[in-house]
């Protein structure tokens, strides 16, 4: 039996359930946590949707059937918790996605937890202000988290084709947008 295999049987069986789960909160809890703060940017509300990712988690084990891997079901729930505060801001904010996008990229910079250098700054604003919210989250997960086409495609539910042209696309605007800056200097 695989380490998954029996992580999930451990999880889905009441006597070592919470043990089991505080292994899965190990294994999985930063990474899931870097990904969620790719999309909604800041530190707390990263935060509280990594909760909410683990609440959703720990109360639908037992309906986890094995259809994907372990870590694809937990990526489908973060990503759908983070979409869930995203639009929930937006409906707060009643503000357009490209009035909100500067917001975010400025609560970037001036969070304490952003240690990023001038380049990587830069690289962020470059993706925050020129790719749609599918480029960026595609791009993302590729480049920063080094998943697969087919992982992201999981995690996602879209034809993994798709994603590569989403993918590569983003890719060719944000050498672009480097050329054109490297020439004004």
């Amino acid at each position: 039996m695989s380490t998954e295999a029996n992580l999930v049987k451990n999880l889905k069986n009441p006597k070592t359930r919470e043990k089991a789960f505080l292994v899965l909160l190990d294994l999985y809890q930063e990474r899931i946590y870097w990904y969620i703060r790719k999309i909604v940017i800041t530190h707390e509300n990263a935060d509280d949707v990594l909760q909410n990712t683990f609440l959703r988690v720990f109360k639908s084990l037992r309906s986890f059937e094995g259809r994907s891997s372990l870590a694809t079901w937990m990526f489908r729930i973060a990503h759908n918790e983070s979409l869930r505060l995203l639009e929930k801001q937006n409906k707060t904010r009643l503000a357009s996605l490209e009035e909100i996008n500067p917001s975010f990229l400025k609560d970037l910079t001036q969070d304490s937890y952003f240690d990023g250098e001038k380049t990587k700054v830069r690289l962020h604003q470059i993706i925050e202000s020129n790719l749609s919210n599918k480029q960026r989250m595609v791009f993302n997960m590729k480049y920063f988290d080094d998943l697969s086409f087919k992982k992201i495609a999981e995690i996602l539910d879209v034809n993994e084709n798709t994603l590569k042209s989403s993918y590569y696309n983003a890719v060719r605007i944000i050498e672009e947008k480097i050329k054109r800056e490297e020439l004004t200097f």
